[in-house]
């Protein structure tokens, strides 16, 4: 679906942004979406909350690193 109408941006291009870990700032520089009537902005914003709320823990998870147990020195 296009959101933002000026651009010709649509709501899987602001999906896929988002899940790369891009802020709405971000995405409006890079599509310049909300960037002409604005008009779209309340709906671009929330497809950015939407994708940011389904994937946190996948985000943090493989920001730490996984170090292998070890045995204790004794």
């Amino acid at each position: 679906m296009i959101v933002c109408v000026c651009r010709r941006v649509s709501d899987r291009e602001i999906a896929r942004h988002a899940r790369a870990g891009m802020s709405f700032d971000d995405i409006q520089f890079e599509l310049g979406v909300a960037t002409q009537c604005g008009r779209c902005e309340g709906c671009a914003r929330d497809i950015v909350d939407q994708c940011c709320a389904t994937q946190p823990i996948a985000a943090l998870n493989s920001a730490i690193p996984v170090l292998p147990a070890t045995a204790p020195h004794g």
